[in-house]
């Protein structure tokens, strides 16, 4: 047999080892290599007998060449064939069928190459395959919905109802379906009696009736869809046919994955540029390994006042205080993302007219693919008004806190509608509690009040909430301790559109040690009106007795005012004492003393002996100085304080009775005095001794003697004085001063 062909048919049919073994896939012929040419080998006999009519025997190796100088086989009985086969001849059908399915890869990879458009490009691969295996229709289906669904994306030979708009559910048993899920090809010769497979009713409706579906993979072997060739009349799809389909899908994959991602590429990009051209508020820029600005967006003009032009080519420092500069924190912060990825850049910057601004924002940098970096990218928010205000909230925050603290506010917040409330520090104490000891709630609030206020207040509370008025109320609180405590409560109601109460806030401060200034205020005026009537009646009834025993206008003058002047100085030193003190005997007798002078003028004549601070009682104060003041007065005039030779000793002591009452016992004693001669009427009018003896007994409860011996006056009286000392009234708790009168 002989192959009457050269060997450049088979260079040009297939220059390349990829090329030569698609040949023998397409035409049934192994190629083999010899001294770098190629040579033809029969797959078997009966293929050659099929394309060419040769007779019987084992295949032989033929040679894409000749043997012999006339370009003829040997002859027969040697090691070749005798039969002689024309290449073109037996070969040229379905060398021309390989050479159109490689121009149409060819076709369509520089398609592909040079179009960016998904659905272009998938119109040409429906195109071109159809085009190559010579049916009316093909298409590429496409997975949508998380694989529920496939939306014929692409097709040609469909009407227009059907690309782009038809769906077909994965879930119904197509060949589609079958296609992606076991990833191999799938042919029906004829949808008429197909009946392993659900067929679209538009596919038959179209007259479809043998169809071929491959499926279409991209990188990482995901799948995306299919391609589905179509055919109007019953087809035999075979396998050279079905290898093309397999091949030209794991071309269309990558080209698919590729567009999309370009897309997917694009889209992000238009997005961040439309992103930085419209933010206004954030300024962005980038700049170079050198830290020179590159890009410069509307943003980064807005805050700083460059523009474009006057940034870009500028180093990023231009955007940096100068004392920054010169400390080197331009540099710090690009060198701190060089080595991190990332630095901080919240500080003070400087604006192009000159203004100072506060940036809060970031440095990024921006690496290639040895993760050197090719640059930064720069994004910060103007916050100076932001900051402006917070301060201004800081330093209000400042002075409501030490406001409360001051004037000792408790601060309550209270959400209605979910009983949550909130108390200050200062409200948990006024309360009763530690603070944090308790979670606040209108149950831990009503529980501390006083039993006796505790209806009164909740109804004033409910009757504020429910009339939409302040609540403004005054109630005790009961400490663990059992201590009260009187508080002051105000707050205001806020209610939602239907008018329901949501929330209450308001303040409270206690008012206890107001309450007790009160009453000792009423005490006092009390004391007051009481002192005030007794002064009254003291100086009627001296001005009576004064004016008995005078003997004219002058010596009335006289005695009136000296004894007006005891009283003066017996309020002088009930006007110095607090609330909880006494005037003591010590403090009464010694005033006395002094409005004379008889201590500084005779020392020598005046012995006092006693404890000083023997605490009076208030109400016996007057009544008492005045029966001192009569003995004084009247040893000045006529017994020891007005002779040399007298001698006046005042002696004092408590003793308690028998039931307890502490009494001031006072012993009067004037020695050395010339008394007047027997028979003759004593020197002075006798209102002292009826003020001793008749006065202090009615009014104090007093015991009195006096007794005119034969060297002076001798009295002594006796009466109740306050159960503590001065000391322990000081430490004592507040209560009138009439409390032990």
């Amino acid at each position: 047999m002989r192959l009457n062909t050269d060997t450049s048919f088979v260079d040009d049919l297939a220059p390349d080892r990829r090329s030569i073994q698609l040949f023998r896939r397409q035409a049934g012929f192994e190629v083999t290599y010899n001294n770098a040419r190629p040579f033809v080998v029969a797959a078997s006999e009966a293929r050659v007998r099929a394309v060419g009519g040769a007779g019987k025997g084992p295949p032989q190796r033929q040679r894409c060449g000749t043997d012999h100088p006339d370009g003829t086989m040997p002859p027969p009985g040697s090691s070749r064939t005798e039969a002689a086969i024309h290449m073109p001849e037996i070969f040229m059908p379905q060398i021309n069928e390989m050479m159109k399915r490689q121009q149409v890869l060819a076709d369509f990879g520089e398609f592909a190459i040079r179009s960016e458009h998904l659905d272009a490009v998938l119109t040409e691969a429906c195109r071109l395959v159809a085009k190559a295996l010579g049916t009316d229709r093909a298409k590429v289906l496409e997975i949508q919905d998380e694989r529920q669904e496939l939306l014929v994306r692409a097709g040609v030979g469909w009407a227009d109802d059907v690309v782009g708009r038809v769906r077909l559910s994965m879930k119904e048993p197509s060949s589609e379906t079958y296609s992606i899920e076991a990833r191999e090809p799938v042919v029906s010769q004829d949808i008429n009696k197909e009946n392993r497979f659900h067929i679209p009713a538009f596919m038959k409706d179209a007259g479809v009736i043998a169809l071929v579906n491959v499926p279409i993979l991209v990188p990482g072997g995901h799948p995306y869809g299919v391609l589905q060739v179509d055919a109007t009349r019953p087809r035999t799809f075979g396998d050279d046919e079905i290898q093309f389909l397999r091949t030209y899908a794991s071309i269309l994959g990558p080209v698919i994955d590729r567009l999309r991602k370009m897309h997917r590429l694009r889209a992000s990009e238009e997005r961040f540029r439309r992103i930085v051209e419209t933010v206004r508020d954030y300024a962005i820029f980038t700049t170079d390994a050198e830290d020179r600005i590159d890009n410069w967006f509307p943003g980064a003009q807005a805050v700083f006042g460059w523009t474009a032009d006057e940034a870009i080519g500028q180093r990023a420092s231009i955007t940096f205080t100068p004392e920054d500069r010169a400390a080197g924190q331009d540099r710090r912060e690009i060198e701190t993302a060089r080595r991190d990825g990332y630095a901080a850049n919240i500080r003070r910057h400087l604006r192009k007219d000159g203004r100072r601004i506060f940036i809060e924002g970031a440095v990024w940098a921006l690496l290639d693919e040895s993760g050197t970096a090719r640059g930064f990218v720069k994004v910060g928010q103007d916050v100076t008004q932001r900051q402006r205000a917070e301060t201004a909230l800081r330093e209000s925050e400042e002075r409501l806190r030490s406001a409360v603290e001051v004037g000792q506010l408790g601060l309550w917040d209270w959400n209605v509608v979910t009983g949550e409330i909130h108390w200050s520090d200062e409200h948990f104490r006024m309360e009763g509690y530690d603070v944090g000891e308790v979670t606040p709630s209108y149950e831990t609030w009503a529980s501390r009040i006083h039993p006796d206020d505790r209806s009164r207040t909740e109804a004033v509370l409910h009757q504020a909430m429910e009339r939409h008025e302040e609540f403004a109320h005054e109630f005790r609180v009961v400490h663990p301790d059992r201590s009260i405590h009187w508080l002051s409560g105000r707050g205001r109601f806020y209610y939602d559109d239907a008018g329901r109460p949501v929330r209450m806030v308001g303040a409270i401060v206690e008012t206890t040690g107001r309450r007790e200034w009160e009453e000792r205020q009423q005490i006092l005026v009390k004391e007051l009106q009481h002192r005030t009537f007794n002064l009254m009646g003291m100086v009627r009834s001296t001005a009576d007795a004064t004016i008995r025993s005078s003997v004219d206008l002058e010596d009335f003058r006289i005695k009136f005012r000296n004894r007006i002047d005891a009283l003066a100085r017996v309020q002088r030193l009930l006007s110095q004492l607090r609330d909880d003190e006494r005037v003591t005997f010590g403090d009464l007798i010694q005033a006395e003393f002094d409005a004379i002078g008889a201590l500084d003028a005779a020392p020598r004549q005046v012995t006092l002996q006693g404890p000083h601070d023997v605490p009076l009682r208030s109400s016996t104060v007057q009544t008492f100085a005045m029966a001192l003041h009569e003995l004084t007065t009247n040893a000045v005039k006529y017994g020891a304080l007005g002779q040399p030779d007298a001698r006046l000793h005042v002696r004092w002591w408590v003793e308690e009775s028998s039931g307890g009452q502490p009494w001031l016992h006072v012993d009067w004693r004037e020695s050395g005095v010339t008394m007047p001669p027997d028979g003759q009427a004593p020197t002075g009018t006798g209102q002292g001794r009826m003020l001793i003896e008749k006065a202090l007994p009615y009014q104090l409860q007093a015991k009195a003697t006096y007794v005119m011996a034969a060297d002076g006056i001798h009295c002594s009286i006796a009466l109740p004085v306050s159960n503590r000392t001065q000391a322990e009234s000081r430490d004592a708790p507040h209560q009138s001063p009439d409390s032990d009168r």
